[in-house]
């Protein structure tokens, strides 16, 4: 299989430039997704890659071939859209050999690939039924299956799932996977879902405002993030972000905010840390915990003002002072509304950035 490299990417519509010279390497049989909100970038890097839009600096390499001014057919891929892109005319078995019998491919040769990749994606008994009798995952099986059947080495994803409901969305995300470790190509997919990026991906590209903020596995990001972006936008519920100032007394670092101050714990990184540094406090929903006895440095005194029971957990929509602090416990925990209740929270997984540059300390 290949290995994709972007080099300086750069896309301008007139004046305004949407992609800022990015860089992304894309190894063999690596499943990658470019996740970021909308206008970020990440579908214009899509179709960059896929030849649908020009590129106006860089180059885009495959298999070390430099590509960029090359037509779709030239690059030896195949892609999924949004929109299924279906002939409602056809069949689900011609909607998938269209590709094949374009390139005049042998009938015997065209039904057994046919055969082959509806197998793969579970659509055997629907072969004689056309687009507008399919449900939408049906659809959706009919458009992978076609991309399976030109057997080229790389996948493009353009949000396939965004036009699913929430429960067909998690069935076809456990299938796409299952379909990625069977088929081991180079797959690009990108979905504005971080959802759907930290179940899929190998590798996680978070885009924002034509930058690349932070690339690596879904562990990576989760644990180390680069930036106060990347932190709130991969994990559900989101981070917590809290103002203060990072102080030194006696030896001995804190986290001060409002309506807290907290022990940072005896780290030699963070003890080298400078003073009297305006900080951001990033605490996960799911690092607090109802503890009426925890120490008041390792803790925060939240006021409860909605729990959302969602079934073995519950989130609960807090307030420190004048700032918002999401909590995630298990439903069975017992918790009284409108009330101040204290919850300690593990200090060694705590995150600090910079308030100006928002950038990891």
């Amino acid at each position: 299989m290949p290995e994709i490299r972007l080099v300086n990417l750069t896309k301008r519509y007139g004046a305004i430039e949407v992609l800022h010279g990015i860089n992304l390497e894309i190894k063999p049989e690596e499943f990658t997704v470019l996740v970021g909100p909308s206008g970020c970038g990440k579908s214009t890097t899509l179709r960059m890659i896929a030849g649908l839009e020009s590129v106006s600096g860089g180059e885009i390499f495959i298999d070390g071939r430099p590509v960029s001014r090359l037509e779709p057919k030239g690059r030896d891929l195949a892609m999924v859209f949004q929109d299924y892109a279906l002939y409602p005319h056809m069949d689900v078995a011609r909607n998938i050999s269209f590709a094949l019998r374009l390139q005049k491919r042998p009938k015997d040769e065209i039904a057994r690939k046919v055969r082959e990749v509806a197998d793969l994606v579970g659509l055997t008994d629907y072969l004689s039924r056309k687009p507008g009798e399919l449900s939408g995952g049906q659809r959706q099986r009919v458009a992978m299956a076609r991309a399976l059947a030109k057997d080229s080495s790389i996948f493009l994803f353009d949000e396939p799932l965004s036009n699913l409901d929430a429960k067909l969305r998690g069935q076809m995300r456990a299938e796409l996977a299952l379909m990625s470790q069977r088929v081991r190509k180079n797959m690009i997919y990108v979905t504005h879902d971080q959802i759907e990026a930290m179940t899929l991906a190998d590798q996680i590209v978070v885009m924002h405002n034509g930058h690349i903020q932070q690339q690596g596995t879904p562990e990576e990001l989760f644990k180390k993030p680069a930036t106060k972006f990347v932190a709130g936008f991969i994990g559900s519920p989101p981070m917590n972000f809290l103002n203060g100032e990072l102080v030194d007394e006696n030896g001995e670092k804190f986290i001060v905010g409002e309506g807290f101050k907290i022990l940072l714990p005896d780290d030699q990184t963070k003890n080298q840390l400078p003073t009297n540094r305006r900080v951001i406090l990033g605490i996960r929903p799911s690092d607090l915990h109802f503890d009426p006895h925890a120490p008041e440095n390792a803790s925060l005194n939240l006021k409860v003002r909605v729990s959302e029971y969602i079934g073995a957990q519950s989130v609960l929509l807090c307030d420190c002072m004048s700032s918002s602090v999401t909590v995630e416990l298990k439903s069975e925990t017992p918790v009284a509304l409108g009330g101040t209740l204290r919850f300690g929270l593990r200090t060694e997984a705590l995150h600090l950035f910079d308030q100006v540059t928002e950038q990891t300390i």
